[in-house]
């Protein structure tokens, strides 16, 4: 990689493959012909059942891309028609759930996502269910050989959430055992209105290499109205560096990307342009960007590239309703960039 920041114990050489822990659920997608004002109907045009939850659709969009690298799944599911549909799932896209734990105490994680047709908005119902029971004693770092660490959603991981006296969390002691150990460490977050995100997310970055947020995650850790364009994406890159994070931090929108260096260089990458016919709805499509990146991450290219390939990735997701179902081998993403060209960059007012 093109950063000495994680590679604290280990050659990274002797480390191939990417385990992602956190969030397993499955999806309800809705296509709905409007948003309903309260007490009135709105009809519901189709549904379909896909992966939801930002490590299960990163492994998803992998193994869509067809990387070559070996894939691993650490979470709760519930010992229900669900968990059983996530395990399947996982076994027929070459995911390894040896660490996809089951309860009995809770469901599996389900989210009902209502698209309007129109615009492709998105509004989503959640059970938190298995996720919020996962916890640091659910997952067995010394059990894995993978060179990238990915944890999320953080703000839907209730026991890794939880802040402690000290101001640290859960998944911020994970995460610093996971760089001991010579993992890479990558962290998603999650759109929450919580008032502790702030914190949580302060917490984890400290321990992360690489941290991805989109504009509005990264208006709820700075205090400030992020804008989407590239320019306001890049102060607040800078600024949550300053909050600590010893590596990458990457935040992205629908106009584009912006990856601050652990140098302090930054670099830009803007969106494609897309035709509305393309566009099928936007869920998960900050998950694809992150499969994206760290594609590139992991096979040492430069992070140009990895902001290039985040963009063509999630670029290909808009192309289906679901989270993952948009997504095509790695050549075919990027081919998106000849057929459509890029949005030129936005500068605030």
């Amino acid at each position: 990689m093109n950063t000495n920041v994680g590679l604290n114990s280990m050659n990274q050489d002797a480390r191939r493959g990417l385990l992602a822990g956190g969030n397993f659920v499955t999806d309800y997608v809705k296509i709905i012909d409007t948003w309903p004002q309260q007490d009135e109907l709105a009809s519901i045009l189709s549904q379909s059942m896909s992966s939801g939850g930002g490590p299960y659709n990163v492994l998803k969009n992998l193994a869509a891309l067809k990387v070559g690298f070996p894939l691993e799944g650490v979470g709760l599911v519930g010992d229900d028609a669900n968990g059983q549909w996530i395990r399947r799932d996982c076994d027929d896209h070459g995911i390894d759930t040896t660490q996809l734990r089951t309860t009995c105490d809770a469901a599996t994680s389900y989210t009902d996502a209502m698209c309007v047709e129109s615009d492709g908005r998105r509004t989503f119902f959640h059970q938190r269910g298995a996720n919020s029971q996962f916890s640091a004693g659910h997952v067995d770092l010394t059990a894995s050989r993978a060179r990238i660490f990915l944890l999320g959603y953080l703000l839907l991981l209730d026991a890794l959430d939880r802040l402690d006296d000290d101001g640290r969390t859960g998944a911020s002691r994970v995460l610093e055992r996971a760089r001991e150990l010579g993992f890479v460490t990558a962290v998603e977050t999650v759109s929450s209105p919580d008032p502790s995100f702030r914190q949580v997310a302060t917490a984890a970055l400290r321990h992360a290499d690489i941290f991805f947020t989109n504009e509005v995650e990264a208006s709820l850790i700075l205090g400030e109205q992020i804008n989407a364009n590239v320019t306001s994406l890049g102060s607040a890159a800078e600024k949550i560096a300053a909050l600590g994070c010893p590596g990458r931090v990457v935040v992205h929108s629908t106009q584009g990307a912006v990856c601050r260096d652990h140098d302090g260089t930054l670099a830009y990458q803007s969106a494609l342009k897309l035709p509305d016919s393309f566009i099928q709805g936007s869920t998960g499509a900050g998950d694809a960007f992150t499969a994206g990146f760290l594609s590139g991450a992991h096979d040492d290219c430069t992070t140009a590239e990895c902001l290039l390939r985040g963009v063509c990735v999630a670029a290909a997701s808009l192309s289906s309703p679901t989270a993952s179902l948009g997504v095509v081998p790695l050549a075919e993403c990027l081919n998106l960039e000849k057929q459509f060209g890029f949005q030129k960059h936005e500068k605030d007012d």
